[in-house]
């Protein structure tokens, strides 16, 4: 079985747990966290955990709203730490990490991990596709653009978590300054409802049951209009898209 929860997904932080069991062995990991230990205990408490029961720590990209809580929760527990080199020296992890490299896949316990590369302003990013032998969960947050490595890495996942940062024309005309809105909208910032859509458009769907819109700008977008904007590409009832929040995060999901 493999599921999963976010337990927060925005620019003010982010973290998802993955949990696999094969009958015999439970394996669970957090993926990213950029939250400081009282929101850590407290949101992990609403998914009906503990820090006791992760297994290990994935990280996607060394900005802080992914890894500004990891250092502290290393400090309370012992946990390997699972990103690219670039991203641990990013993160100032390069003494406890160990490294995974894109189309390698790695065995964690009950759970297997395949990251690949994504076009992002970081180190050496990495998004992630989860499994368990069966079903698979794809992770696509923190992309510029839509990419063919991207695309053949989530081909026929049971389960995605994709990002739809923003509404272009609701960044536009946001007050952000010129130089953020240039980033946000560049080929490594972060992606819009439509190129979010566009990626589904392009996928292999054949398995896609469960999809979830995950870090939605506060300001330059609404849970709606991401649904809308998927659901058309899908062909599915805007109801039936998941949005992760920034507050409340968003409840176990099997894939």
């Amino acid at each position: 079985m493999l599921r999963f929860c976010s337990l927060g997904s925005g620019s003010e932080g982010n973290a998802t747990v993955v949990e696999a069991a094969d009958g015999r062995t439970v394996t669970r990991v957090l993926l990213d966290n950029g939250f400081n230990g009282r929101q850590l205990r407290l949101r992990l408490q609403r998914a009906g955990l503990d820090i006791d029961d992760l297994d290990g720590i994935v990280i996607t990209h060394e900005h802080s709203d992914h890894v500004g809580g990891v250092a502290p929760l290393l400090r309370r527990r012992s946990l390997p730490v699972y990103c690219s080199p670039g991203t641990a020296r990013g993160a100032g992890l390069d003494d406890v990490f160990t490294p995974v490299e894109p189309g390698e896949c790695v065995a964690l316990g009950a759970l297997q991990l395949l990251p690949f590369a994504v076009s992002h302003d970081a180190e050496e990013p990495l998004q992630y596709v989860f499994g368990d032998g069966d079903r698979r969960l794809g992770v696509l947050t923190d992309i510029g653009a839509p990419q063919g490595a991207a695309l053949v890495a989530l081909a026929g996942v049971d389960a995605l978590l994709l990002e739809c940062n923003h509404d272009v024309e609701m960044l536009r005309a946001s007050a952000y300054p010129p130089f953020l809105k240039a980033r946000i909208l560049g080929d490594r910032g972060h992606l819009s409802n439509a190129q979010a859509a566009e990626i589904l458009l392009r996928l292999d769907r054949g398995r896609l049951r469960t999809l979830v819109a995950g870090h939605l700008s506060r300001r330059n977008n609404r849970p709606a209009l991401a649904q809308a904007a998927l659901a058309a590409a899908l062909g599915w009832d805007d109801r039936e898209v998941l949005v992760a929040d920034q507050d409340e995060g968003m409840p176990w999901q099997r894939c």
